[in-house]
């Protein structure tokens, strides 16, 4: 069985500890490649770092909507700075995480949609799909992606339980990606939305080291945990769960060409 984790988070802090002891260990528990993704200028630097150290780590690089600086100054030498690592690091696969969180930030909701786009044009430029982050924004996030054409598409990175968002998505030849929260037992309609996806359009993540899966809730993630998000998408499509890590692994391969 191989298994990929398409979007994780190797750099975070929480992992400082024992690192490159849970990477080493990765290929033994099934997981043949990670993407660990940027969501900062530091962040970016950071996966980038990892993927070039390790040959089955991939990274993508941008600025989330929870990391903008207070000055427009800043965010556009910021861009340079991502564009500029992009075009020196083969095994970035995507521009992301980007999007909108209006759960998090509400004051700056223009500023958020400007960055947005600025990064679809940059994904645009270089030729690569990007990894979207929406949180309490799903018809500004929709909205933006019909005004502003994704040439790549790209992937709905942890995508909400949210059948309209789950649909237009579709619609307009996204990913979508799950994640940890599907594993929930509280999860009222996980089920319906994982029916919704058809199979060439599935990813399956970890965000690790955050939204530890059943039965692993309040524990720290790892990207080895995403065998418990196959086995949820198996479950309910009646599928073992060897053939869910098979298609998957595909669309990973095919979404962001990987080798």
């Amino acid at each position: 069985m191989k298994l990929i984790d398409s979007h994780c988070h190797l750099d975070d802090e929480k992992f400082d500890v024992d690192r490159e002891s849970i990477i080493e260990n990765l290929k033994k528990l099934d997981i043949e490649k990670v993407i660990s993704a940027g969501y900062s200028l530091e962040s970016s630097e950071k996966a980038v770092e990892l993927s070039n150290k390790y040959d089955f780590i991939y990274s993508t690089c941008g600025i989330s909507p929870n990391d903008l600086p207070h000055s427009e100054k800043e965010l556009w030498i910021m861009l340079e700075k991502i564009e500029n690592l992009v075009k020196q690091n083969s095994k970035v696969v995507a521009i992301g995480e980007i999007g909108l969180d209006y759960y998090w930030n509400q004051d700056n909701k223009e500023l958020q949609k400007k960055v947005f786009i600025e990064q679809i044009k940059l994904a645009n430029k270089l030729e690569l799909p990007i990894v979207i982050h929406t949180r309490e924004a799903i018809m500004d996030t929709i909205k933006i992606l019909k005004q502003n054409e994704v040439k790549n598409k790209g992937v709905f990175h942890c995508c909400p339980l949210n059948r309209e968002l789950v649909k237009e998505a579709l619609k307009l030849g996204f990913y979508i990606s799950f994640a940890g929260p599907v594993t929930f037992k509280n999860s009222k309609n996980a089920e319906e939305i994982i029916t919704m996806v058809p199979n060439d359009r599935i990813l399956i993540e970890t965000d690790s080291p955050y939204l530890s899966p059943e039965p692993l809730r309040g524990k720290r993630n790892e990207p080895s945990n995403v065998r418990f998000v196959a086995q949820k998408i198996a479950d309910v499509k009646n599928m073992n769960v060897e053939e869910v890590a098979n298609f998957t692994f595909e669309n990973v391969k095919k979404i962001f060409k990987i080798l």
